[in-house]
């Protein structure tokens, strides 16, 4: 092992201990209802609202109706991310097949095959900037994001060199052609709401 990478080993370990104080914090401070991550070492937080709970939730029935009920995908699950202080709970993630969680009980970047965004006004920026960053350069195959307020889907595909070189858009109710991809569907838009 090179003195390089056991400094990038030991810079790991020190990013996931000071994670990990993070969301034991978050966890006694933060309500039921309030969604909380660390993007780039700043915790975000945000109300969950009925719109965008409605639109994570077609976005599960759609893998469902996919995977079977017994697809690997969660909701608001701390997955840490490369780069600094980056414990990211995605609002919809889909693992591959046979993943599991480490010895921490946590899921690895490594096993994410996509990873869905519903914008809020408070946390949209993360989502269009420094995390669909971070996703390209952990390599998420496919990033989506479902915007209510624009009511339009970014799909982001092909990762390489931290950046998406693929890039499509969609109003809602068009249908979103995933086929060809990792998760291989149409995914409707056509009753997801605005906000």
């Amino acid at each position: 092992m090179t003195v390089v990478e056991t400094d990038r080993i030991a810079m790991a370990d020190d990013n996931a201990k000071s994670l990990d104080a993070w969301f034991e914090l978050i966890e006694r401070m933060v309500p039921e209802g309030i969604k909380a991550e660390v993007v780039e070492g700043a915790v975000s937080m945000v109300p969950q609202r009925n719109v965008h709970w409605q639109i994570i939730r077609r976005i599960l029935y759609a893998l469902d109706d996919k995977f079977s009920r017994d697809v690997l995908a969660m909701t608001d699950v701390r997955i840490d991310f490369p780069g600094y202080q980056n414990g990211f709970c995605p609002d919809m993630a889909k693992f591959r097949d046979g993943a599991e969680a480490d010895e921490e009980g946590r899921w690895r970047y490594e096993d994410v095959e996509f990873i869905a965004e519903v914008i809020s006004r408070g946390t949209g920026l993360n989502d269009y900037g420094p995390k669909k960053a971070t996703y390209a350069e952990a390599g998420v195959p496919i990033y989506l994001i479902a915007d209510p307020y624009q009511g339009r889907c970014h799909v982001y595909t092909n990762p390489k060199n931290g950046d998406y070189l693929t890039v499509s858009r969609s109003d809602f109710g068009d249908e979103i052609d995933l086929t060809g991809t990792i998760v291989d569907l149409t995914l409707k838009t056509d009753d997801f709401p605005r906000d």
